[in-house]
């Protein structure tokens, strides 16, 4: 079954407003016009990105986590398509292809509740079907030789996607991950902390890099992990970067690339990295606005980018209002992540 909402040309401009002697992203991006046969008019579209929303949050609540990660991907394209078209910026480049269908999925978390063991084993389940839709959609996208921007959800869908792009490249993959948690926790079941430990032990994951870390909330097991498999998985922490300041940011940020510089990569950033920004584990401690552009810009450029994964927004959290701002800077880091791609296949 076909788990994909395809945007057409009637979406898009309605969310675009327009403006005289202006041209708005979304009056220059593409979209699919065949919906039957989609992954095919996808190999011959001219747009190099193309982005795809996954509107959930229960690999969060499977991991006793706050929902409202389902609310990011509508703020976000809102965001994204009304900025300008211009010379920093080639909206042509860019194909909105839609979002993952898990709206029947969430219908059946919202009968969960966290506090219930059972419940929790239930939510897992659920995080499995969506990890299947997941990687029937992107895994077409990567063998059309495009760049998936995807925005989340849980930073679960890390491991769909991880997957999808080593099984379309043949080989396993390296990833570079912003988050202040290493989201390779014990293979449980599966949820938005054990992404990338699933895809490692599957194979799909070879080199892995977590950029500022926070380390009070990563496990000692897993730091224990880290430390004796240093030839595959990789961290900085923040304290080593802003408390203690035995590096900058900059040399850091250039260590955790250079850990997986040498193959094929997947950048991943969970928003729980930014200070004060609404997600699942919202951190009053974290990176800034500005340095989490810096991040996606450099990545982008320094590295073979496979794709991009925007994880853990929560513009509407479940427990306060909604934030209108939150949209707009996953706008800008899509942004970046291009203008980051673009300058390097320019310098080529």
């Amino acid at each position: 079954m076909n788990y994909l909402s395809i945007y057409n040309q009637n979406i898009i401009n309605e969310l675009t407003r327009k403006r005289a002697n202006e041209t708005k992203i979304g009056e220059t991006v593409s979209v699919i016009n065949n919906t039957d046969n989609w992954k095919e008019e996808l190999k011959t579209a001219s747009a190099k990105f193309v982005l795809i929303g996954i509107p959930e949050d229960i690999g969060v609540r499977a991991n006793y986590g706050r929902g409202g990660a389902h609310t990011a991907w509508k703020p976000t394209l809102d965001s994204f398509l009304n900025q300008q078209h211009n010379y920093f910026l080639d909206g042509s480049n860019c194909l909105v292809l839609g979002h993952v269908q898990v709206e029947d999925l969430l219908e059946k978390a919202n009968d969960l509740n966290q506090k219930n063991k059972s419940h929790i084993d239930e939510l897992k389940k659920l995080v499995t079907q969506v990890d299947e839709r997941v990687y029937e959609i992107i895994k077409p996208i990567i063998e059309a030789n495009k760049i998936p921007i995807i925005i989340g959800g849980g930073h679960n869908n890390s491991y769909p996607i991880i997957k999808a792009s080593s099984i379309a490249h043949a080989q396993k993959i390296n990833v570079i991950n912003c988050d202040p948690h290493t989201d390779f926790r014990s293979l449980e079941g599966r949820h938005s902390g054990n992404g990338f430990s699933y895809a490692y032990n599957e194979n799909y994951l070879n080199k892995y890099s977590v950029f500022c870390m926070h380390e009070q909330y990563n496990t000692n097991e897993v730091i224990s992990l880290f430390q004796k498999n240093k030839q595959a998985l990789y961290y900085s922490t923040y304290e080593d970067v802003f408390i203690r300041e035995n590096k900058t940011f900059n040399s850091t940020l250039n260590q955790n690339i250079g850990f997986v510089k040498e193959s094929v990569c997947g950048v991943e950033i969970d928003l729980d990295a930014i200070t004060n920004v609404p997600s699942s584990a919202k951190t009053s401690s974290g990176i800034s606005p500005v340095q989490a552009r810096q991040y996606v810009y450099q990545t982008a450029k320094q590295l073979n980018a496979l794709y991009l994964h925007i994880a853990e927004g929560a513009p509407i959290l479940s427990h306060i209002k909604a934030d209108n701002k939150t949209g707009k800077l996953i706008a800008y880091l899509i942004s970046d992540f291009i203008k980051g791609f673009m300058d390097k296949e320019n310098e080529m």
